[in-house]
Parts: structure tokens; C-alpha cells; sequence
């Protein structure tokens, strides 16, 4: 079986290094020429909370050839559409494309590629890219999980292919309501990588300030509450049950997942968002496909979000050059 990992930055150059590292066989392909052509020379450099080197097999999307029973998708979502269209010629007869992106980006790609050649998967933990072949991994060791699924109600030949790739790295959960799954990761994203792009911080400085964290609860309570406007039932992350742990409905409970909030992203503290390390190199980021889907969905299910609404807002102008990502921000949610 030939899989690949289409869009290898930092997350899919240290799964990679890790497939590669515990006995598997994956490409790494990445349109960055310098991070291709460091990873080839010096292999994947990972640091942080671990540290290893690790040859692998890497190149350029202009030098793919051939055909994939599995490609692990790692792009931005902005070129979904013509990314899908591309790797259609890669994607062998059989194969299944995997998308690890945040949001819900199945519905499109299943469009594109057929609701049966596609599966989605969440993913646990972060990293940073630091240079060409060097990547700092900011989760936790026992974080690195992964929850695997699908939209369609049909079972995937490859689904047990893909679990036991993903393996190679950490554990994996296969799950039958993925798109509570996927609010879940969503819900995360929303509030941690929100305000880390907002106010140019990691999980854990937003968690830690008092003014941003309440910003950070009103971003989790308004997914909360979207998915329960929806029907959608929301799946636990790593075993914890979030909906238990941080909604609430009186003043009690408020202050309870008020406190909790630090405790609950710990793990993750030093993660600095993919947003934010866009927003940094001047690039435009995937908030529309993050907390504009929360805001998107609440619209549809007539439950306001105007904590989501002003992430959008305020990274949109940062985007534009009319701000930049500051603690400043934290006046806009005022």
C-alpha cells in the first residue's frame, strides 16, 4: 500500500517522521522546495516536548508520480477545491483521501472526490514549524491521539488501513458519530486558536489571562450551544467529557468552568495556532473554515454568536493590515 501525506508542514512532518520512525512507509510531499530539500538532506528535525531525527522519503508535489491507496490531506482548507481536483489523478482507483483539517471539510471533499473516498480525522496535539525540516512539537507525549471517521454510513475497505498507519504515531479512536467528533476539535479551535490568533499567544497565555479566558469561555458556550440548537451531540476529547466539564446554565457552574478552563487545555499550553503562525508570515488564515462555520451554523440554527462573530471580525482586519494580533484586541469583546 503507497500512502502519502500531502501538505507535510509541521503536523504532517512529525506524523510522517513518526510512521517512518516505527516501521512505515510514507511520502512526504510539500510544495516548499527548502523544506523538501532540507528534509531529504538532514531528515525531519523534531523538537519540544520530544526530540529526534528522522530520514524520510520526501519531494515535491511536481515530482509525485504514480498512484496512493491512502493520502493524508494537510493543507489549508482555503484551496480545498482545486487541491481535491488535483490529487484525483494521484488517488488510486480503491483509495481514500484523509483529511486532517480543522472545521468540517468533508461535506466538500466528498463532493469532489465521492462521500466514500474520504474520511476525516481529528487530531489531538500541535506543532510549530521552525524551519526548513524543523519542527517543534508543542503537545504533550501523551497527547498525540487521533479520532477517526466518516460522513457517509457505508464502512470504508481502508478505515482499518488508515487506523493502523495513524497508529504508528499514537492511539486512535474510530468513531460512529464523527460529526460530533469534529464539533468537539472544532469547539477547541474556535476558542483556543481563535484568541491565540486575536491576541498573537499560545493556548496557554490566553487560558491564563483573566480577560481572554472569559473571551474563551463565551466562544466554547456559544458552540455548546450552537450543537445542542442543532441536535448535535458532542463527542469527549481524550476521554473528557467537554460539554460536561465547561458548559453551564447559573453562576455556579460559570465560575466552575471559569477555573477549569487552564486546567483543560495544560496539555497544550504551548501550542501556538496555525492561524496565528499564518497571520505572522502575512498570510490569510483559516478562520472562515473555523469559527466561521460556529458563526455560519449558528445562523442556520437561529443562535447568536457574537463572541465567534468578532474573532472573524478582528482577524479579518488583521488580515488586512488595519490591526495586528495584540492583547490590545481584547477591547473589540468588550
Amino acid at each position: 500500500m503507497r500512502a502519502a501525506i500531502y501538505g507535510a508542514g509541521s503536523l504532517g512532518t512529525i506524523l510522517g517522521a513518526f510512521i517512518t520512525r516505527n516501521g512505515g512507509q510514507i511520502d512526504l510531499i510539500n510544495h516548499n522546495k527548502a523544506h523538501v530539500a532540507a528534509l531529504k538532506e538532514k531528515g525531519a528535525q523534531v523538537s519540544g516536548t520530544l526530540s529526534f531525527t528522522q530520514q524520510v522519503t520526501a519531494l515535491t508535489d511536481e515530482e509525485m508520480s504514480g498512484t496512493y491507496e491512502v493520502i493524508f490531506l494537510m493543507t489549508k482548507q482555503q484551496q480545498n477545491a482545486s487541491v481535491a481536483e488535483f490529487l484525483k489523478g494521484y488517488l488510486a482507483p480503491d483509495g481514500v483521501l484523509v483529511t486532517l483539517q480543522n472545521g468540517l471539510p468533508e461535506l466538500q471533499l466528498g463532493e469532489i472526490l465521492g462521500e466514500d473516498r474520504v474520511l476525516g480525522c481529528t487530531v489531538a496535539w500541535g506543532a510549530t514549524m521552525l524551519g526548513p525540516g524543523r519542527c517543534e512539537l508543542t503537545s504533550a507525549p501523551d497527547s498525540l491521539t487521533f479520532s477517526l471517521g466518516s460522513l457517509s454510513p457505508r464502512p470504508n475497505p481502508r478505515l482499518h488501513e488508515v487506523k493502523a498507519l495513524l497508529e504508528l504515531m499514537g492511539p486512535v479512536t474510530i468513531d460512529s458519530n464523527f460529526v460530533g467528533t469534529r464539533w468537539s476539535k472544532l469547539l477547541i479551535n474556535a476558542a483556543f486558536s481563535g484568541m491565540s490568533a486575536v491576541l498573537g499567544c499560545t493556548f496557554g497565555e490566553a487560558a491564563g489571562n483573566k480577560a481572554s479566558r472569559r473571551v474563551v469561555q463565551a466562544l466554547i458556550k456559544e458552540c455548546i450551544d450552537v450543537c445542542a440548537a442543532g441536535g448535535i451531540r458532542i463527542e469527549p476529547v481524550q476521554g473528557k467529557d467537554i460539554v460536561k466539564l465547561l458548559d453551564f446554565h447559573g453562576p455556579l457552574k460559570k465560575a466552575l468552568s471559569f477555573f477549569i478552563i487552564p486546567i483543560a487545555i495544560r496539555k497544550h499550553a504551548r501550542l501556538k495556532a496555525s492561524m496565528l503562525q499564518d497571520l505572522e508570515k502575512g498570510k490569510k488564515c483559516e478562520v472562515d473554515a473555523i469559527n466561521g462555520v460556529v458563526c455560519a451554523y449558528g445562523r442556520k440554527v437561529s443562535c447568536p454568536t457574537p463572541a465567534n462573530d468578532t474573532v472573524v471580525e478582528v482577524i479579518h482586519r488583521i488580515e488586512a493590515g488595519e490591526l495586528r494580533p495584540s492583547f490590545e484586541n481584547l477591547k473589540y469583546f468588550a
